[in-house]
């Protein structure tokens, strides 16, 4: 079947408000932006169960031109700031390379709250469905909740990259302990970890723990770099580690700490 993606969208948004028949009075709106919004947010709020062959033929053919349409960044033409460090500012979603790092919570199946600004929330929403099923399983084989500090690998299903390093990150509630700084470091130590065992060459971080989970940016910058480094100083086959950050703040000090010695 031929779809331009206005057919697409409007296919996705009816076959999961079909769903669910608490969704059955909800009315597609006319315009693309809103339909985009409605789209997203039944996304986020379904549970992870299978669907359809059609619904993910469609689904992935319109979440693969929305990516590219956004423009994808080939970690290939990013120029190091170091020998195999980059800082790289954009939306991480776009970057094609052999991994990127999504900074989870404890659930590891995602964010459920519609159209949040998480990092959690915008990976999943653009790889798709299929990935919150994955997740799931992966969680249902280790019958607990994920721990601060480790990472776990998926595949990327509609994002330009091959691989999603999920790691969770610890929490601020009040002060950073030394605690916080230790779990902090442990998840790109993790995710380092794991992409070497999956044969990864190059991998993305994203500010681990600075947004919903307030670890203050410049002390987590600090941390990833100095851990970042201290792995690459032993036996590993990353070639290429990315900062990438999204907001100033965050570019000017990984660029002040990464142009230091």
């Amino acid at each position: 079947m031929n779809m331009n993606q206005s057919e697409r969208r409007q296919y996705l948004i009816r076959e999961l408000i079909a769903e669910d028949k608490e969704y059955q009075r909800l009315a597609i709106p006319k315009d693309e932006g809103g339909q985009k919004v409605l789209l997203r947010a039944l996304m986020n709020v379904r549970a992870p169960k299978p669907c359809g062959e059609e619904f993910l033929k469609i689904q992935d053919a319109y979440l693969q031109e929305e990516i590219r349409k956004e423009g994808i960044t080939d970690a290939d033409s990013l120029t190091p700031v170091r020998d195999g460090l980059y800082i790289w500012q954009g939306d991480i979603t776009t970057l094609r390379c052999d991994a990127i790092v999504n900074a989870a919570n404890g659930g590891m199946t995602g964010c459920y709250v519609p159209n949040h600004r998480c990092i959690d929330n915008m990976i999943h929403s653009k790889s798709g469905i299929a990935l919150r099923l994955c997740c799931a399983d992966l969680m249902k084989k280790q019958g607990h909740e994920e721990p601060a500090g480790r990472a776990k690998i998926t595949p990327a299903f509609n994002l330009p990259c091959r691989y999603i390093l999920h790691t969770v990150g610890p929490i601020i509630y009040d002060r950073v302990r030394k605690e916080d700084e230790r779990l902090l470091a442990s998840c790109y130590r993790s995710c380092l970890e794991l992409a070497d065992e999956n044969g990864i060459r190059s991998i993305a971080f994203c500010c681990i723990s600075t947004g919903e989970f307030h670890f203050p940016n410049e002390l987590a910058a600090e941390i990833a770099v100095r851990t970042v480094k201290e792995y690459r100083n032993g036996k590993t086959g990353i070639e290429k580690v990315i900062f990438n950050v999204f907001k100033d703040i965050d570019k000017e000090i990984y660029e002040r700490l990464l142009g230091a010695d």
